[in-house]
């Protein structure tokens, strides 16, 4: 479990080897209730290399001085990431 902001991560290693990489992470927010952009690979594990690269939205509540999972949004490709920025860039303009 993590106390801070700065340790909570994507990555995940089982056995190991690591299965997803974090490469970035983006604070949105912070508090008692903390929002955190990943960018990260998954493994594929047929071929021993990293995918392309994946995005997640994370929501932690902090509680008792440690932070919990409890909402997650995966988008699941650079074209669905670009949809929701230009989305959210026009809504923003308008």
């Amino acid at each position: 479990m993590s106390a801070t902001v700065d340790e909570l991560t994507i990555s995940y290693e089982e056995d190991g080897v690591e299965l997803v990489k974090e490469l970035d992470k983006v604070v949105l927010s912070k508090g008692a209730w903390t929002t955190i952009l990943f960018r990260y690979q998954n493994l594929n594990r047929s071929t021993g290399e990293f995918g392309p690269d994946m995005y997640s939205i994370r929501r932690y509540q902090k509680r008792q001085g440690i932070y919990i999972p409890k909402s997650k949004f995966n988008i699941s490709n650079a074209k669905q990431a670009e949809k929701i920025a230009s989305s959210l860039q026009k809504w923003i303009e308008d």
